[in-house]
C-alpha cells in the first residue's frame, strides 16, 4: 500500500512538469464572437456578389435551352413549345429539396421564333422580388426583373 502511494506521488510530481499550454474557454468564445461580428459586417457587401453568382445558373441554363432549340429547329423547321420536345430536363428546384434556383420554361414558340424564361424560386436578397431572365431565338439574353 505504501509503495503504491509513493509511486502515485512520483507520477503526479512528474505530471506537473509536463503541463501543456492551451486557451481557456473564455478566450475561445471571445474570438468566435469577434468573428461573428466581422461576418455580419461583411455580409451586406457580399449580397450583390451572391446574387450575381446565382444568376449565372440562369444564364447557363437558358443558353443550353437556346442550343437545344436551335438543334430542334434545324431538324423540324420549327421551334419546340415544351421542354420535353428538346430533351431538356429541369433539375429539382431548391424549394423542392433540390439544388436548382431557377425554373426554366418556354413561354413562346412558333415556326420562326421562341422565348424561354428562367424565374428564380428563391429571393436572393430578401427584397420580395424574384430574378427573371429571358432568351430569344437570336440569343438575346436579357434580365427582365433584377433582384
Amino acid at each position: 500500500m505504501q509503495s503504491t502511494y509513493v509511486t502515485m506521488r512520483k507520477l503526479s510530481t512528474r505530471l506537473k512538469f509536463y503541463r501543456v499550454s492551451s486557451f481557456t474557454l473564455t478566450e475561445i468564445l471571445v474570438v468566435l464572437i469577434i468573428m461573428g461580428i466581422l461576418v455580419l459586417l461583411a455580409l451586406p457587401n457580399l449580397m450583390p456578389l451572391i446574387t450575381k453568382a446565382k444568376s449565372t445558373e440562369a444564364k447557363l441554363q437558358l443558353q443550353h435551352v437556346y442550343t437545344l432549340e436551335k438543334n430542334y429547329f434545324f431538324e423540324k423547321s420549327k421551334y419546340a413549345s415544351i421542354l420535353e420536345d428538346i430533351s431538356f430536363e429541369q433539375q429539382k428546384l431548391s424549394a423542392e429539396g433540390g439544388q436548382a434556383n431557377y425554373k426554366i420554361e418556354i413561354i413562346d414558340a412558333s415556326s420562326n421564333s421562341f422565348r424561354a424564361r428562367a424565374t428564380a424560386v428563391v429571393d436572393f436578397d430578401g427584397d420580395g422580388k424574384f430574378n427573371v431572365w429571358e432568351i430569344d431565338h437570336n440569343k438575346n439574353l436579357t434580365e427582365v426583373t433584377p433582384d
